[in-house]
């Protein structure tokens, strides 16, 4: 992943290329930084300050992860329709800040914030004000708009800077480092919210999402900046309604019977001609009496469409299949996530004599292991496929190897936690909730490195996919799609752990009388289907932009 060896190809002169990446490489450290701040340690900080049950946090937990992932979608429409990336990050980052302010002020003033639990127990515990939910609700709320906004806006950002799909695909890489290590890093301010503070735990959120804006800002001079060519979602449904009209009009195999746009065929599109996969779709660009003005205008927006906008509605509908595979990639991940928190909480984190591992820290393994395997896959394992099958890894084959690891680290959580109540029945802890488990934390460690090692391999994998084969109208709606699937996750989750607690008594308040080892193998039985669902949909599944943008890779090279 050196820069120097991949030089852009930008035609804008002295702005965009690598001069970029210091600039942006900055702002997604410091606004990682400060996301991972307020959202690594929100369980414990909802159960210790604010007395919310356990499972209860961890199900608003869920919430609030889901947000975060679902507005970078509207992030990236604004930014693709209305506004530019660069406005949208920026208006994101100033969002955030002032949510990370209110958490923090929820933290520093008592009267927003209940009166702590009695040491004898929680039967006493005095519940949040409606005053106190409010205000805690809009800091989340705030930061979950913020942080959204920008996290994969700046993929996108960062990723326009190159002409070259090999320059992108390194910019990828060293941009999911730069998130994981954030990430990982941002576990100091979870040390400090936990053994100092939890008031300096949310300044330092607060300062270092300062940084990350300044830093972004200051790189404005050098950025290219696309310019927003209206919402491409406002022609995709011109198609479907373009087609609807003429659902009776018979198809021609005559490439002058359709419309390629006011100037009609010339050297540019020329190429474009419609397919005959979903060629039902053709009859929104198929020319009628009336479409057309004389001058090769449209006259009527609604019943005729260009070949490319035909196309464009085609890409998404092949895609949609893969796509939606990744939702129940993602959705094991979110449940694996909180309930590893609870255990955690529940056995020895002690490392050493004298340091003991924050419960809310504990997911930092995940963030470690993704942030090395990066870049070994990249240094050492993509070199080595390549030297042996004279070709680079498809996105497709790395996401693939990403649901094998899902599902084995899911199948771990599951042997963990029949290990982990085998000892809490041994010594009689399942009516003794505020027991610790004598177990060591290091049990946790190897599903976690194995979730980091299979985000490794898929999170790429799919930015990549979307990226390359996404209209290029889409773009930053191409890499927000990998929000949207964290956060359907989420929610998924969110709604699977709830269905769990109704129809059984697999997760009580007390989870050491509880059977999350058997929601984890309920978990694995759904990764294990939706993996050959995904192997389906790859197996039928046909690059188009991937392979041009390799050959082209290639060529170049040459």
């Amino acid at each position: 992943m050196d820069g120097t060896e991949a030089q852009s190809s930008n035609s804008d002169g002295k702005r965009g290329g690598w001069i970029t990446f210091v600039f942006i490489s900055v702002a997604v450290m410091g606004l990682t930084l400060a996301a991972g701040g307020w959202t690594s340690n929100l369980i414990v900080y909802l159960i210790t300050e604010f007395n919310v049950e356990s499972i209860n946090a961890a199900q608003i937990s869920n919430i609030v992860n889901g947000c975060s992932n679902l507005f970078p979608v509207i992030g990236a429409i604004v930014a693709d329709s209305f506004l530019t990336s660069f406005s949208v990050v920026s208006i994101s980052a100033c969002i955030s800040l002032l949510g990370i302010i209110l958490l923090g002020l929820t933290a520093t003033l008592d009267p927003l914030r209940p009166q702590p639990c009695d040491v004898n127990g929680s039967s006493i515990c005095t519940p949040p004000s409606a005053v106190q939910y409010a205000v805690l609700y809009a800091g989340l709320a705030l930061s979950c708009i913020g942080s959204g906004g920008t996290r994969f806006t700046l993929a996108t950002m960062g990723a326009n800077q190159f002409d070259n799909p090999k320059d992108q695909a390194i910019f990828f890489n060293w941009y999911f480092v730069g998130v994981y290590a954030g990430s990982a890093l941002s576990n100091a301010i979870v040390y400090i919210e936990d053994n100092v503070s939890w008031k300096l735990g949310y300044g330092v959120s607060a300062v270092v999402n300062f940084i990350g804006l300044a830093a972004f800002l200051l790189g404005r001079r050098y950025y290219i900046r696309d310019k927003p060519q209206g919402s491409p979602f406002t022609g995709l449904a011109r198609v479907v309604v373009a087609t609807f009209h003429k659902r009776k009009v018979q198809l021609s195999s005559k490439i002058e019977d359709y419309y390629c746009g006011k100037d009609g065929i010339t050297t540019e599109n020329i190429a474009t001609v419609p397919k005959k996969r979903f060629r039902f779709l053709n009859r929104a660009a198929l020319k009628t009496e009336g479409d057309v003005q004389p001058d090769g205008s449209i006259a009527k927006p609604w019943r005729i469409c260009t070949i490319q906008q035909v196309e464009d509605l085609k890409t998404l509908i092949r895609i949609f299949p893969l796509w939606s595979s990744s939702i129940f990639l993602s959705t094991p991940i979110g449940i694996q996530i909180s309930l590893t928190v609870l255990q955690a909480l529940t056995i020895d984190r002690h490392l050493g004599t004298h340091f003991q591992i924050p419960a809310g820290s504990i997911l930092v393994v995940v963030l470690i292991s993704t942030a090395i395997f990066l870049t070994l896959i990249d240094r050492f394992l993509c070199p080595m496929w390549q030297k042996l099958t004279r070709s680079s890894p498809t996105p497709l084959q790395r996401i693939g190897l990403g649901h094998v690891l899902n599902v084995l680290s899911m199948a771990t959580s599951a042997l963990v936690e029949t290990k982990r109540l085998k000892i809490a029945r041994a010594h009689h802890l399942q009516t003794r909730p505020d027991s610790i488990v004598p177990m060591s934390v290091l049990w946790l460690f190897p599903q976690l490195v194995l979730v980091g090692l299979g985000e490794a391999f898929h999170f790429p994998g799919q930015v990549a996919l979307y990226y390359q084969e996404f209209p290029a109208s889409l773009r930053s709606t191409s890499t927000a799609m990998i929000a949207l699937i964290i956060g359907i996750a989420f929610y998924l989750s969110t709604a699977l752990i709830d269905l769990v607690r109704r129809a059984t008594d697999w997760l009580p308040g007390n989870i050491n009388d509880g059977r999350i080892d058997n929601v984890y193998w309920v978990v694995v039985v759904v990764g294990v289907v939706n993996f050959f669902y995904y192997m389906v949909c790859s197996s039928l599944y046909k690059y188009q932009n991937v392979e041009k943008g390799a050959d082209e890779s290639s060529s170049s090279e040459k």
